[in-house]
């Protein structure tokens, strides 16, 4: 436990940092495109119904989607400017978390500022325009100071609003203190999430205080609190953003990404650590999903991360047949080069593959010990899938090869699909054949006779713009076939057992160095 909270308590400073960064950042262009557009919708039906219905369309959006939303979109956009007129922009991380949050920010602020701006009392408005104010003067001397505590109002909820979703920047590569929740659920430390989930209420309660400050002296006019509360965001938002500023190191030599799996961030770790060994600055991006991870590495907005052959083969590539081990390997390493650029630097030595796992007790009880045998009992069978499983081509290839229509679906994180297995919730659950706990909690992995599922071998990408790094390529380059599933499958365990035996992904990382360089 004093391990755990010491690790998080280095990371503070920086995903507090960049946290306050994105929240500011995204409730402060919230304001400034929400302010003009609650005037001019207070003054026209025309403007006011549909700014009003596309703020709350934002809002039936969840949260983490609309962030996932915006980064193929971006991408997008940065690979037309780049071919047009050659300058491209980073996608992945602060812009497409940045302009997400923006939008969410937006109908508070907007419908309170509409509400405000028409609860004016008309007799002050008269009394404007008797002295001989103009427009603008009525506007910013008389209506905007009489609605202010109703925006203000507003411009809290926006506040809170933000700072939690902003939690939820991680998968697209953002760090802010969503990198405690996601990284503590994956590998079970509740120092992590606990952390996460405390900073990020703190940091709300806190801002939501200090804008209550400054509505309480916009409501009774008292500027001193007015001033006390803006001083107070101020101070606040430039403590945090000061570890950046000071101890940021500027932009790393490499960035090594990794989805959101222990296995990925132990790979990562591993990479990391022998590119710092070198002399190298390293950056991470982790938490990501198969599709973000691999569109980063092809637009170099990250340098190298760790993927499957199985998920190139079926996901990226689009191909469906499975011609073997070799043959997917060499059709990979030729296919991403010719049309990424992406280079495969080899397979680490082990293979992880999605299989079809149950508990060892509940398998023989029923005679199941193939997914043919499976295919018998699914319709009284509970399914507990990943998060992205039953949206992949693997599964489309199973249920095509095998039929298997179970009683009922259900979808966890990684973590909690393996409790659901064993405690009974789920019969069946898509595992991964590296995964430390097969072993650990006796289970049995069913067997593919039809082999409808693609080899999974562990490899190595390359972003097309480090393709020929001879630093990058020499560090890396020694992981190839260096790995033995068993090596990994120890590794993953020593990060996803409970008890005081528990390491981090970097201790584990540091014993799986030591354990191949034997």
């Amino acid at each position: 436990m004093g391990e755990q909270l010491r690790a998080a308590l280095e990371l503070a400073p920086e995903y507090l940092g960049w946290h306050v960064a994105l929240s500011a950042s995204a409730l402060a262009l919230g304001l400034a495109i929400s302010l003009p557009l609650a005037v001019a919708a207070s003054r026209s039906a025309l403007v006011r119904a549909p700014a009003l219905a596309l703020a709350s369309l934002a809002q039936t959006i969840p949260s983490l989607a609309l962030l996932a939303l915006f980064y193929p979109l971006l991408l997008a956009v940065s690979a037309l400017s780049k071919a047009t007129i050659g300058v491209g922009f980073q996608a992945l991380g602060f812009l497409p978390s940045l302009l997400a949050l923006t939008i969410y920010s937006m109908l508070p602020i907007l419908r309170t500022g509409v509400a405000g701006l028409a609860g004016v009392d008309p007799a002050a408005v008269e009394a404007a325009k008797g002295v001989g104010m103009s427009d603008r003067q009525r506007l910013f001397q008389a209506e905007l100071p009489l609605a202010a505590p109703v925006i203000m109002a507003g411009v809290r909820t926006s506040a809170v609003w933000t700072i939690g979703a902003a939690t939820l920047s991680t998968p697209v590569g953002q760090t802010s203190l969503g990198n405690y929740i996601f990284t503590g659920l994956q590998t079970e430390n509740w120092v992590f999430v606990l952390t996460g989930c405390a900073l990020s209420a703190g940091l709300a309660l806190s801002a939501d205080a200090l804008l209550g400050l400054v509505e309480s002296g916009a409501a009774k006019r008292r500027p001193r609190r007015i001033w006390i509360g803006l001083a107070g965001l101020l101070i606040g938002t430039m403590a945090a953003l000061a570890p950046l500023v000071v101890f940021g190191g500027g932009k790393p030599d490499y960035v090594v990404g990794a989805k959101n799996f222990s296995e990925q961030f132990i790979l990562a770790e591993l990479m990391a650590d022998r590119l710092e060994a070198d002399g190298a600055r390293v950056g991470r991006r982790e938490d990501m999903g198969s599709d973000v991870a691999y569109r980063a590495l092809a637009a170099g907005e990250i340098d190298v991360y760790v993927d499957y052959s199985g998920t190139l083969w079926a996901n990226v590539l689009g191909r469906k047949d499975n011609p073997g081990r070799e043959a997917v390997l060499a059709g990979l390493t030729t296919e991403l080069l010719k049309r990424d650029g992406v280079v495969v630097l080899g397979s680490l030595g082990f293979e992880n593959a999605y299989a079809l796992t149950m508990r060892k007790d509940r398998a023989d009880a029923l005679g199941i010990h193939d997914i043919e045998g499976l295919n018998r009992h699914a319709g009284e069978l509970t399914m507990g899938g990943d998060l992205e499983i039953f949206a992949r081509p693997e599964w489309k290839a199973l249920t095509g090869a095998y039929g298997l229509n179970f009683k009922t679906k259900k979808q966890y994180q990684p973590t909690f699909m393996y409790r659901a297995l064993s405690g009974g919730e789920a019969d069946v659950i898509s595992a991964f054949s590296s995964d430390g706990r097969i072993a650990a909690d006796h289970l049995v992995i069913l067997g593919d006779p039809k082999h409808a599922l693609p080899p999974y071998d562990a490899v190595i990408l390359i972003s097309p713009k480090r393709a020929h790094d001879a630093r990058l390529l020499a560090a890396l380059r020694p992981l190839v076939g260096a790995i033995p599933v068993e090596a990994m499958q120890d590794a993953n365990y020593q990060v996803d057992r409970d008890g005081p035996q528990k390491q981090s992904p970097a201790q584990a990382a540091r014993g799986l160095a030591k354990r191949i360089a034997r």
